[in-house]
């Protein structure tokens, strides 16, 4: 419902000038934002150096882009680490970008909400025989004046998530990174220990069958050297289409293309890393983890829309209008004489929205609402947050021991055990049949061994991030433990 109030004739142009001034006082409380001169990306790039040591960077010009794809292109002509992967992504991928972008754009919210409401003038003339009429009028919204402060203060805290979104982003970008590198740098092992397999059974099948053919074995254990040879030649083959998948997904997360796609990687593992013991996991994560700070800005940003709604509860809208109206009007006397009549009018509105029919309370029982659901996000994910953070740490350690023990018992036991069987099948104390099962459980443990030290890294990286932000939690590499089982199940 509109409700009007119109002051007469005796308003002055000083009116006008009050509202002028009314207009510049919302713009000094109001306290009108600036474009930062980093693009808003200072926090992302604060927390990437603290928590990764590593560089971020928003391309916005040409200088700044043949920066970056120099530092990229210094980074590529040596052969890739995981920390050198970490930061060509941070510098290359243009996901990363559009999400600076997207920071951009909320900054250019929180700007256009701290300025006062635009005027709106408007002028109109009626003409007839020896008339005249020009209306000149200007209308402000007070009620948008009134709230520019609290409005303003709450543009400037959803400018502040947005910048805690975008270093989530970063984050996110590098973990992933991270562990596609792992399984990457694992699949080439992989393929490297296939064909290092492939090439010693090989030459064993060569010498069965030339001892075949003199006689020298029997059919059934040359086909069972056979069939091992050739299925050690399938696993090569499916090894080598997944090192082939696992590049292509490494190569999409630092967004490389064209000639950098020549970039080399190292054929093995690094040693597992130094296994670290963090005391208090879940206080660490409440108080270090982005998403969490970001689900606490909401909640605040709620709750002071919360309070600008019960303020503002029982009016929608206040337009304040000033009206200045010049007449003329020409009319013939009797005697023939014309007379001219000039008049100037002004007018005052005061136009009031009152929503007279629930009086604010569905905006009220709305924000309210709104402001509950936040509160209850927030104590859900602090509660999975300390969650995560202890499945983290025990999958950490639980990938780290494991992969331990393949190094420093299963491998060393499995050579163990196929260098005494070739030594006894020379001596013709065992046949070929056990030799080839000692060799192929050897693969497969070797095999596990390379998945386990995957997995340890992955791990490690998964129960960094748990603590910072932007990782998941069981996003392990693979199945080390089931890839050992089963002797003669294919290894993948």
């Amino acid at each position: 419902m509109t409700s009007a109030f119109r002051s007469a004739d005796q308003t002055s142009s000083a009116t006008i000038r009050r509202f002028t001034l009314l207009a510049g006082v919302a713009v000094i409380l109001g306290g009108c934002a600036t474009f930062s001169a980093d693009g808003g990306v200072g926090t992302a790039q604060t927390i990437a150096y603290t928590e990764l040591n590593k560089d971020v960077v928003k391309i916005t010009d040409d200088a700044a882009a043949g920066s970056a794809k120099a530092r990229v292109d210094q980074l590529l002509k040596k052969p890739l680490t995981a920390d050198s992967a970490v930061q060509i992504a941070l510098l290359n991928n243009r996901g990363l970008q559009a999400a600076f972008n997207e920071l951009g754009i909320a900054e250019a919210q929180m700007v256009a909400a701290s300025l006062p409401p635009n005027p709106r003038f408007a002028i109109s003339s009626r003409t007839g025989t020896g008339f005249l009429e020009i209306e000149r009028q200007v209308v402000g919204s007070l009620f948008a004046l009134a709230t520019l402060p609290a409005r303003a203060d709450i543009a400037r805290d959803r400018f502040q998530n947005a910048q805690l979104r975008a270093a989530e982003a970063v984050l996110k970008l590098a973990a992933d990174t991270r562990k596609q590198y792992y399984r990457s740098v694992a699949a080439n092992a992989q393929v490297g220990f296939y064909e290092q397999a492939k090439s010693t059974t090989d030459a064993a099948t060569q010498l069965f069958k030339r001892l075949g053919e003199s006689g020298g074995i029997n059919k059934l254990d040359q086909a069972r050297e056979f069939a091992f040879d050739a299925e050690l030649g399938a696993q090569l083959a499916q090894a080598r289409l997944q090192q082939r998948q696992e590049r292509e997904r490494l190569v999409r997360q630092l967004g490389l293309w064209g000639d950098d796609l020549k970039f080399r990687m190292p054929a093995s593992l690094p040693a597992l890393p130094r296994l670290q013991s963090v005391k208090a996991v879940e206080a660490e994560a409440l108080r270090k983890r982005v998403d969490i700070q970001i689900a606490r800005g909401e909640l605040d940003l709620l709750a002071k829309s919360l309070g600008l709604t019960q303020v503002t509860r029982f009016v929608n809208d206040v337009d304040l209008l000033g009206r200045r109206i010049y007449e003329r009007e020409r009319s013939v006397l009797p005697d023939g004489d014309v007379e001219r009549v000039t008049s100037r009018n002004r007018t005052l509105e005061l136009e009031i929205d009152i929503p007279i029919y629930d009086f604010g309370q569905s905006k009220v029982a709305l924000a309210e609402q709104t402001y509950m659901q936040a509160a209850n996000k927030l104590a859900e994910k602090a509660v999975n947050v300390r969650s995560e953070a202890r499945e983290a740490y025990v999958s950490y350690r639980g990938t780290y021991d494991i992969a331990r023990q393949y190094i420093a018992n299963v491998l060393p036991l499995r050579k163990i055990i196929q260098d005494e069987a070739l030594l006894q099948y020379n001596g013709m104390l065992i046949d070929v049949t056990q030799l080839i099962t000692d060799a192929r459980a050897r693969i497969l443990s070797n095999v596990a061994g390379i998945n386990a030290r995957r997995d340890a890294w992955i791990a490690h990286t998964d129960f960094k991030h748990a603590l910072i932000g932007g990782g998941s939690v069981g996003g392990g590499g693979g199945t080390a433990v089931a890839a050992a089982g089963g002797g003669d199940a294919p290894a993948h």
